[in-house]
């Protein structure tokens, strides 16, 4: 695991979203554009249990994301990890933290919620 430098947590931390990639059974990509968080040099992203993204990490936990900062694109970040946890516990507070970073508001569609507790491996921030 490498540790995410602090130019990386606040672009995680802005209101700016994240692609996530995971693997398919037939090793193809899947890629899903959705909200990230931190826990210090952990990410988090919140999902649900039955999406398509959860269910490939449970087969192969590696993972690959981007984040740009939306009022620079060119201020961005990649990092290729590892899925270490999926937890439920506080799934449903997390999700209602990013609804308000994000949208301003509570979550509306609870239900069976999951954060992913993801380990960097390979960090790569570009700014011009």
């Amino acid at each position: 695991m490498v540790n995410l430098p602090e130019k990386v947590k606040k672009l995680i931390e802005g209101k700016n979203f994240a692609n996530i990639a995971t693997l398919m059974k037939n090793g193809s990509p899947h890629v899903t554009t959705t909200w990230i968080d931190h826990d210090g040099d952990t990410v988090l992203i919140n999902t649900t249990e039955n999406r398509v993204k959860t269910r490939n990490i449970r087969r192969d936990p590696r993972v690959a994301l981007s984040v740009f900062n939306m009022n620079d694109p060119y201020d961005a970040l990649f990092i290729r990890g590892k899925v270490v946890e999926i937890r439920k516990e506080g799934a449903e507070e997390h999700v209602d933290k990013l609804a308000h970073k994000y949208i301003g508001m509570d979550y509306r569609q609870h239900g069976d919620r999951v954060i992913l507790r993801i380990e960097p491996v390979h960090i790569i921030l570009m700014k011009p």
